[in-house]
């Protein structure tokens, strides 16, 4: 998640009460208030759910994990990057993060009593591979495989996501990282692997998280690890290879996994949301959503690079075969669509025939300055799924914001916008579900405030504060909010 000020990790190219504890601190419920009112009379279900609908929250692992050194696990380039000074607010690392490689079972209890029944985490590539190739570390599989096992016995069903920006420096060094395909090798080798040991227990694996984040901020703009401001050639190269990653690792999942197992994508595709719902703006919306996800969504949906995208980038296009493209267009059992801010556009005669609508100076933010609200979003974003890649499942894998969370002196955060942000996105997704549109699931971002990448510590996400001097943890009213909305299977 998280960045600096007003830089985007959410745009394609910059366009866009009571503590719950650990071990040694028992968890204190959060009440259900009656889901009655009146004489007996059931409160009407304005915005419900199909029964069956899975809620849920999702982390990754740089971000929570913590024990950066712990049972072999290797320097990933986030390790790398958050000691570099100033790359990171206030110079933190994600070195202890929230300990929960070690406080997972406190974690889970976390879950389950908000009442989730799946959980989206990420594994670290170098606890499993520490060098990102060669032998394989026993102790970083065992980890995930208690993880799951825990969760499993809980209730709880484990959603997995192979990547989410945490490359081995090791590739880094010798490859220069996503600039080259020995790096997409390597991906889909550990992919394999994680899926032979652990597709028993986890069923759902999500291979990449947010192809612009990790390339984009990380290789052009230099915001995010490994820092680096690529020429537009050689960043088109990166893109290209990190695709390629993703289709190889969906080939190498189907070859290790066992039966019944589902390989999908996790991604934050430009929501183009039309600034008026109405033509010829809806037909624009739809144009752009195809045009500004050329170099990720797009292809890894239609196996072909659109000709608007590679007429405007020319010469800097990336090199690439057609086996490519039918590597990076493996079918998918699902897609996973991380929702933030929406896109606006307009009609326009023009050659693409849309435009970007400038939002103001006025335009409303969360606590992120990058964070403008737009719960329409939630809806076009299924909704563009759908019409335009025909996608049969689909996940909301992330939706969420930040607040400045403040901790009373009794244990408690009023987090009062982050329920209205929520409940109006949530209200927006229901409209998408009710339509038709095939979303089986939601993962709320996030279930602990974190390691916020660039921002470090100091923007929270989480509808559980963290003391991340002690690893206390406390349920926020968002956390109530979202406890009342799964039991209810409503938007409250």
């Amino acid at each position: 998640m998280r960045l600096l000020k007003n830089i985007s990790r959410r745009s394609f190219g910059k366009l866009g009460a009571g503590a719950l504890g650990t071990a040694a601190l028992p968890v204190t419920p959060l009440t259900t208030p009656s889901l009655a009112s009146g004489q007996g009379r059931a409160q009407p279900k304005f915005y419900a759910f199909p029964e069956g609908f899975l809620w849920g929250c999702a982390t990754a692992a740089y971000q929570v994990e913590g024990a950066a050194e712990a049972d072999g696990r290797g320097p990933s380039i986030w390790d790398t990057f958050s000691h570099k000074r100033g790359k990171v607010y206030e110079n933190q690392t994600g070195d202890v993060a929230d300990d929960s490689y070690h406080l997972y079972k406190e974690d889970v209890q976390l879950l389950k009593n908000v009442g989730c029944k799946v959980y989206r985490f990420s594994s670290s590539w170098t606890r499993v591979f520490p060098a990102g190739t060669g032998n394989p570390n026993d102790k970083g599989i065992d980890f995930y495989k208690r993880l799951a096992d825990e969760l499993l016995s809980n209730g709880i069903e484990p959603y997995c996501t192979l990547f989410h920006w945490d490359l081995p420096q090791a590739l880094q060094d010798r490859y220069g990282g996503w600039q080259s395909r020995e790096t997409a090798k390597a991906f889909a080798d550990y992919a394999g692997y994680f899926t032979k040991q652990l597709s028993g227990r986890i069923k759902n694996i999500f291979t990449t998280n947010e192809f612009s984040s990790f390339i984009d901020l990380g290789y052009r703009d230099g915001r995010f690890a490994p820092g680096l401001k690529l020429a537009p050639k050689e960043l088109n190269q990166a893109r290209h290879n990190a695709v390629l990653a993703h289709g190889l690792a969906v080939q190498a999942i189907r070859a290790n996994a066992q039966a019944g197992t589902k390989v999908g994508i996790a991604e934050n595709f430009v929501i183009a949301v039309p600034i008026i719902e109405a033509e010829p703006h809806l037909q624009a919306s739809s144009k752009a959503t195809r045009v500004l996800n050329a170099a990720y969504m797009t292809v890894v949906m239609e196996g072909k690079y659109v000709e608007e995208y590679l007429q405007e980038q020319g010469a800097n296009a990336p090199k690439f075969t057609s086996e490519d493209l039918k590597i990076i267009s493996s079918p998918l059992d699902f897609v996973g669509i991380n929702v933030y801010t929406p896109t606006y556009v307009m009609a326009e005669h023009s050659r693409n025939g849309f435009a970007v609508v400038k939002k103001p100076s006025s335009y409303p933010h969360m606590a992120s300055p990058w964070l403008d609200i737009g719960p329409e979003a939630l809806y076009w974003a299924p909704r563009h799924a759908g019409e335009i890649w025909n996608v049969k499942e689909m996940y909301i894998t992330e939706n969420g914001c930040s607040s400045a969370d403040v901790l009373t002196p009794d244990g408690h955060v009023y987090d009062s916008d982050r329920i209205m942000y929520l409940r109006n996105y949530l209200t927006k997704l229901h409209r998408a579900v009710t339509e038709g549109w095939p979303v089986r699931g939601y993962f709320l971002w996030s279930l602990l405030d974190n390691f916020e990448w660039a921002d470090g510590y100091g923007l929270r996400f989480g509808i559980h504060y963290v003391d991340f001097k002690t690893q206390k943890r406390y349920p926020k009213m968002s956390a109530q909010f979202y406890k009342e909305t799964i039991a209810r299977n409503a938007v409250l």
